[in-house]
């Protein structure tokens, strides 16, 4: 009969195993625990109080938080968990075990101080040689907001709840005087139930006031689009007069939609088109600036957009001067409007933007046809960005998306799996999405930088 090899599992759970063991020199955890160290913690520091109770270092929650982040342990409980059961986050957190709320409060509390430690471990990679700021790519991506779709409503279900309510005060009111404030039937307040629909009122009439600022910014995302789109028509009738006067065009109008939607959970977050099954849901704008060479994470910006017209050039303006300029900027045509050439232009950053989407019929063929013949001097920006992305040398620095920022919003949200906020409301959630693309570039510096820890004590 064959032997096989056996554990004594009662022994195994006596058994004594060092971490030294566990990490190796270049694990990450290392890394993570070495690079905090260098980095400036005074804006942190600062904040605390001179009294009150013996508080767990920041350098140790921002380690835990930025290696939970980089490896897919996003909630403060998971983490705390991970104290116990995880070798590199028991290393990092030095065998203390933080409780949930002690994580979750440092993370919402320093966000502000966190975007500077970003622009920080940047900064190190420019010392270390292994960033230089030229060309970029900029691309975004919808990520779910902690908002439950039971709570949003829609405008015309919210006039109808408004409508219902106002009846019912007034009915509540008549009620009222007859009982003179007094209960009725030992069950029915009056008082409180006109005060509790009041309140309700008063949320629905500014979730209302809301739908109507959205749509005001949607007319006026429009008006600037067909004024666009009217003069590049204009400059098109000189050259194919016939053809052009043949096609309508819809002037832009104010409207609110039966179907827009507000939500009460996070009002700040939006109805998206989701990208990956077509449906909607609400979602944040993740939006993030790539360095072609070290593929690093060089700004980030968050915004409840639906598409991402107006959030090219905030992006690029998040770049740190203390990082360097880019030089050129690769993006897709969901940037593409004529403020967004000029204004890149203007940042001295030449733009490669483009101006539609074509087939992959028409790809091959654009490729394997000759070089286009330049743009009139009078021809609109439209013409000429479409003809330096035909050029040899557009087509290939377009191309460098693909393996750039394309990739690296893969991995955000299949390798390291992130695809919810935790936190809500914009200003938290763009903080939360700052931690998630620093927590990306400490695994992409680890990669860069190669280094290893000679011993315990010197990570």
């Amino acid at each position: 009969m064959r032997k096989f090899k056996t554990v004594d599992y009662e022994a195994m759970l006596k058994q004594t195993v060092s971490i030294e063991e566990c990490l190796p020199p270049d694990h990450l955890a290392r890394f993570v625990v070495q690079t905090i160290a260098q980095l400036d913690l005074s804006s942190i520091y600062s904040a605390y109080g001179a009294k009150g109770g013996t508080p767990i270092a920041p350098e140790i929650l921002l380690g835990m938080l930025v290696y939970g982040y980089a490896t897919g342990i996003f909630s403060s409980r998971g983490l705390e968990k991970a104290s116990y059961e995880s070798m590199p986050v028991r290393f990092i957190a030095g065998n203390l075990h933080p409780d949930h709320d002690t994580i979750a409060n440092f993370r919402s509390r320093f966000l502000e101080q966190i975007k500077e430690l970003f622009v920080q471990i940047l900064e190190m990679a420019v010392a270390a040689n292994v960033l230089k700021v030229e060309d970029i790519s900029v691309d975004g991506t919808k990520i779910h907001a902690d908002a439950s779709k039971s709570k949003a409503v829609s405008h015309k279900r919210l006039e109808e709840i408004q409508m219902q309510l106002r009846t019912e005060v007034e009915k509540l009111i008549k009620l009222g005087q007859k009982a003179d404030g007094i209960k009725i039937d030992k069950e029915v307040d009056v008082v409180a139930e006109i005060a509790r629909r009041k309140e309700r009122l008063a949320h629905l009439e500014k979730a209302k006031q809301e739908l109507h600022n959205r749509a005001q910014e949607q007319y006026e995302l429009d008006q600037s689009k067909y004024v666009e789109k009217m003069a590049e028509r204009a400059a098109y009738i000189e050259k194919n007069r016939e053809k052009a006067e043949r096609k309508g065009s819809i002037t832009p109008f104010f409207a609110i939609t039966d179907r827009a939607q507000y939500n009460f959970t996070d009002p700040q977050s939006r109805i998206m088109k989701n990208s990956g099954n077509k449906g909607f849901d609400q979602h944040y704008n993740g939006q993030i600036a790539i360095e072609h060479q070290a593929l690093l994470i060089i700004s980030n910006t968050l915004s409840n957009h639906p598409n991402d017209q107006l959030d090219a050039l905030p992006t690029v303006d998040a770049i740190d001067r203390r990082v360097g300029k880019p030089k050129r900027a690769a993006l897709d045509t969901g940037y593409f409007s004529v403020t967004n050439i000029e204004g890149l232009e203007t940042r001295q950053i030449e733009p490669y933007i483009a101006t539609g989407r074509h087939s992959h019929q028409d790809y091959w063929q654009t490729i394997l046809s000759q070089q286009p013949d330049p743009p009139v001097a009078a021809a609109t920006l439209k013409a000429q960005m479409a003809y330096k992305l035909q050029t040899d040398e557009g087509r290939a620095f377009y191309r460098l998306r693909k393996c750039t920022v394309e990739p690296i919003i893969g991995i955000i949200k299949e390798t390291i799996g992130f695809r919810q906020f935790s936190l809500r409301g914009l200003t938290k959630a763009a903080g939360e999405w700052n931690l998630v693309c620093l927590a990306y570039n400490f695994r992409r510096l680890h990669r860069l930088m190669g280094i290893k820890c000679v011993s315990p004590t010197g990570c």
